[in-house]
């Protein structure tokens, strides 16, 4: 029975669960429509990826010679871009995603939270796929990670949550303000600069440290060269800040996006 909600009422996540199959073929769709009709279709996966480190070795490492932590350029940028387009990509494409499926939304009744969802989980793929290319470069330049990889799930949690919540919250004032699509996806690009991708965090000020931590995406970046290349920064106590944050933005953003579904139709 579909019935009014009312005030801020309740999350139903049982809802999303009931429709999981709907889930599953919006996130299977999202794959294999992201890549119809290229030629050369899921290799842009790797390719994306290869360009930037590509760019960034030449201008960040070969011609600004920023240090990067005594590791190779290239292996370096490489651990951090991978988080780091799995985040983007996946918020940029979750802000979007109820304007995008309009023609969905407007004729059939589902879980609207299921079309963010869908958005931020299709990029998984992506982010698994491009540990082919990275493992191969750990093994060209020796590195071996030892038990402490273990934790990578852990901080592709805690990005795959930023995104979430990021698209939570755009793709509810999305609907209303059209171009703050654009605002996201440049103010997402700012992002990238204010987190330690193509450079190390030990550039930073000491006295600045504590307010760049607060950063969510400084510790998935960091946490995946330290899981997986023996540097960065371990986690710490001051990390439970950031996954505080992430984790009231993703609940806030779900009560906000529960609350205004009931008009998103109207709107779109």
């Amino acid at each position: 029975m579909i019935q009014r909600t009312r005030g801020w009422g309740k999350l139903a996540l049982h809802d999303v669960w009931e429709y999981r199959e709907l889930l599953w073929f919006l996130t299977s769709r999202d794959i294999k429509g992201r890549y119809r009709q290229m030629a050369l279709g899921p290799l842009w996966i790797i390719i994306r990826p290869l360009i930037h480190m590509v760019i960034f070795s030449v201008i960040f490492g070969a011609l600004a010679k920023l240090p990067s932590d005594g590791l190779p350029y290239p292996v370096f940028t490489y651990t951090a871009l991978l988080p780091w387009t799995y985040f983007a990509g996946a918020a940029s494409q979750s802000v979007g995603s109820l304007v995008s499926q309009m023609h969905v939304i407007s004729k059939v009744y589902f879980p609207r939270l299921v079309v963010p969802l869908s958005a931020v989980l299709s990029g998984l793929l992506d982010l698994f796929v491009s540990f082919i290319v990275l493992f191969g470069m750990m093994a060209y330049y020796g590195f071996v990670p030892d038990l402490v990889v273990l934790t990578l799930p852990l901080y592709i949690l805690m990005g795959t949550a930023t995104a979430l919540g990021v698209g939570l919250w755009g793709a509810t004032l999305a609907v209303r303000f059209r171009d703050l699509q654009f605002a996201i996806t440049y103010g997402i690009q700012v992002w990238m600069y204010a987190t330690p991708v193509a450079y190390t965090a030990k550039l930073i000020p000491e006295r600045w440290q504590v307010l760049y931590q607060l950063n969510p995406m400084y510790w998935v970046i960091e946490g995946f060269r330290w899981a997986l290349l023996g540097k960065g920064h371990a986690p710490d106590l001051l990390m439970l800040v950031p996954m505080g944050f992430v984790v009231l933005l993703v609940i806030s953003g779900a009560f906000v996006f529960r609350r205004t579904e009931r008009t998103i139709v109207d709107l779109l």
